[in-house]
């Protein structure tokens, strides 16, 4: 068996490079250096892979749900046997603090955990018909071989959420890995392997930026590729769903957000300010979910104010292998200069630097300072556009109607938050605000319990939970005639 650091592709139990042998590198965001290789397929070596699940699918399909949930279960304890060494690995490709990076691990493995046990629960049901002569049995059925595209920002989360359902539910995968971050998630995919797993059932491929939007078109229009689940831009979610419509295959997508925080003068401060850290600087801030939209509420907003600036300036940025770090690099050069991008328009617009603003060579290439921006207005682009780096907009409001206007002012509705002491303002937000995940008093909205998902452009379908589940199964109606006796 490899290691976990593994270079190759995953075909049909087998470890495998490109026809060519390409291979592209891997860098450490938070010193620039050469991570690895990893192996460069292209659409033509990529299309074994999608044979190879149809082919696996035949059998894996009729497993019974207890067969599944016993191999998902193997699975999961391997990942959890393993946590620390994947957890470092994630750090090394990402940048983020290793103690994020352990425990986005284990939030991987919490997922094949709860459909280990979901396998066990994809009842149908009966449904009496209005003619005594007629009954009718509702199943649920596996679709098929579903292609995977896992985004960067949390490689090994995101590959459980969508292959765990789909496996408990019969499906087979193809799963085409991020290019910043191969790593991690080739190393689940070894860890099934060791669980037992068929060959054919978990399939995953590597390639180089310049060639994903070819595995993703096999995706969308191979006739043997059931359904398609990307997680990642609105942009290329767009894209895909496009590509789908031909064959009118089923896609989910969970794609940006623009997420606010809304502050009413009830709020407690301390809370503010405990969900800012887990919600706004993990990962840099590069999280579909974070917030970058602050609304604070005018009697509140000086308070809130400077328990934020003491937040930030006590932040300290750095390599994530170092246990004092909190903050780490953003991606790649690409990310550093969007989010520069956006803060030099909104302070050439008229926005004010209260903490942070500028890159910081000093630590590193991909590094930002945590920026607190104060003055901001509706027609910076920060307020509209996605930042996906470690800036706070702060926007001072007065009414409620107000605040809830600006907050639903976008094509984008992923998550929300609000910290309010007023329960009938708590249920006219959460009724109010138009995202698929609302957060009253609490920016934690994901777990593998729970649906994941948002309104509007960001996104279709639902991810985790039992909800999850049937992003991967059909329903069949089968009418029984009786004979009268």
């Amino acid at each position: 068996m490899p290691g976990l650091k593994i270079s190759e592709s995953y075909i049909n139990g087998e470890w495998v490079k490109g026809k060519d042998g390409k291979t592209f590198n891997v860098y450490n965001p938070a010193n620039g250096k050469v991570l690895g290789e990893m192996c460069y397929l292209t659409a033509e070596d990529t299309k074994p892979a999608v044979d190879a699940a149809h082919e696996a699918f035949k059998t894996w399909s009729k497993t019974t749900a207890k067969e599944r949930s016993i191999l998902l279960t193997k699975w999961f304890n391997l990942m959890m046997a393993n946590q620390d060494e994947i957890g470092e690995l994630l750090t090394q490709e990402n940048g983020k603090p290793i103690a994020e990076a352990k425990g986005e691990v284990g939030y991987a493995a919490s997922f094949i955990e709860w459909y280990a046990a979901e396998a066990r629960r994809m009842y149908g049901e009966t449904i009496e018909f209005p003619v005594s002569t007629r009954r009718s049995i509702i199943m649920k059925q596996p679709l098929g071989v579903a292609g995977i595209i896992v985004p960067w920002n949390f490689p090994p989360a995101m590959l459980t959420r969508k292959v765990a359902p789909a496996l408990a539910a019969g499906c087979t995968v193809v799963v085409k890995t991020p290019e910043d971050t191969p790593y991690s998630p080739t190393a689940l995919v070894e860890l099934a392997h060791q669980a037992g797993i068929p060959k054919g059932v978990i399939n995953i491929v590597s390639c180089s930026r310049h060639n994903a939007p070819a595995i993703g078109k096999l995706f969308c229009q191979d006739p043997k590729v059931a359904t398609v689940s990307f997680t990642g831009s609105t942009e290329v979610g767009r894209d895909l769903m496009a590509q789908c419509s031909a064959t009118v295959k089923r896609i989910s997508l969970e794609l940006g957000g623009l997420a606010p925080l809304i502050v009413f003068d009830t709020a407690k401060v301390p809370d503010v300010v405990k969900g800012t850290v887990f919600s706004k600087y993990r990962n840099c801030g590069q999280t579909c979910i974070s917030p970058q939209n602050f609304f604070v509420q005018e009697g509140i907003f000086d308070e809130t104010m400077k328990a934020l600036v003491d937040l930030t300036e006590s932040l300290k940025l750095g390599d994530g292998l170092d246990p004092t770090t909190t903050i780490g690099p953003l991606i790649n050069k690409r990310g550093l200069e969007k989010v520069e991008a956006l803060v030099n328009d909104a302070i050439k617009k008229g926005a004010t630097v209260v903490v942070g603003g500028k890159r910081a060579p000093e630590v590193g290439e991909n590094y930002f300072q945590p920026t607190l921006l104060t003055d901001v207005t509706d027609d910076m682009d920060i307020v509209h556009q996605e930042v996906f780096g470690p800036v706070i907009s702060m926007i001072k409001f007065k009414t409620e109607e107000e605040v809830l206007k600006k907050a639903n002012n976008s094509d984008r509705g992923l998550a929300g938050y609000f910290y309010s002491q007023d329960l009938s303002q708590c249920y006219r937000m959460m009724e109010n605000l138009e995202m698929g995940m609302v957060g009253c008093n609490e920016t934690t909205v994901s777990s593998a319990e729970t649906p994941f998902g948002g309104y509007k452009q960001s996104g279709i379908g639902r991810e985790g939970g039992h909800f999850g589940m049937d992003e991967f199964t059909q329903i069949k109606m089968c009418a029984i005639g009786l004979s009268p006796p």
